[in-house]
């Protein structure tokens, strides 16, 4: 299931490092831009995009020309997955309120990444049941996150990403790049998963390791 296992891959970069930061501050950016990003993962996994930013809206491109294309519409709380000639909708909801943290934000000092200054702020969060969220961000005049270093923890297990862009240039991006382009076609997502038997619902890794139960990690990356 090549189109599966890009899928997860895709879909976990897509909102797994907004997930571990949705919560905390610095609110989102009110000028448009486009730029390269670069995420890095615990492991050592290394995702590069091209991204493009408006307000209440984002297109990650990855893998060039024909590659997967993800566009979220937080104006309209859902994400669109583009691959060939199809698209998969999927609803976006906040996966943690942040009136159940407590969090603490402190403003380190001045810092030029990239050749751009920025402000570089520490941020802890802690939610009620005890997991915490901390990290790093490096953030423009604009509102602009250049980089971030996160860190989540939850009982034992900790996980780490960073993300950080390069080739930033602010300007008015063409809004056809955050709509579903004509001709494409609506493919529901729980029709591709159907009919693979036992273990319906389940695909392999995006390393084509162990099975990977597809519905508890998107309910674990939406907060659900």
């Amino acid at each position: 299931m090549k189109l599966l296992r890009s899928f997860n891959l895709v879909l976990a970069s897509a909102l797994l490092l907004p997930a571990m930061s949705v919560a905390a501050p610095p609110p989102e950016p009110k000028v448009e831009y486009s730029a390269d990003s670069t995420m890095e993962s615990e492991g050592g996994m290394t995702m590069k995009s091209r991204v493009y930013h408006a307000p209440g809206k984002q297109r990650m491109e990855m893998g060039g020309e024909g590659g997967n294309v993800t566009i979220m519409r937080r104006d309209k709380k859902v994400m669109w997955q583009l691959m060939g000639d199809m698209y998969m909708e999927m609803p976006m909801n906040q996966s943690q309120d942040p009136h159940d943290m407590d969090v603490q934000m402190t403003t380190v000092g001045e810092e030029t990444i990239n050749g751009i200054k920025t402000t570089k702020s520490k941020v802890i969060a802690t939610k009620k049941d005890g997991s915490k969220f901390g990290g790093f961000f490096w953030t423009t005049k604009d509102g602009i996150t250049v980089k971030m270093d996160l860190l989540s923890k939850e009982g034992d297990k900790k996980m780490r990403m960073s993300q950080e862009l390069t080739n930033l240039k602010v300007g008015k991006q063409d809004p056809k790049l955050f709509e579903i382009p004509p001709g494409y076609t609506k493919n529901d997502m729980g029709a591709m998963m159907g009919g693979m038997g036992k273990g319906q619902g389940k695909g392999k890794g995006a390393a084509g390791g162990e099975d990977v139960d597809v519905g508890k990690m998107l309910k674990g990356l939406m907060g659900q």
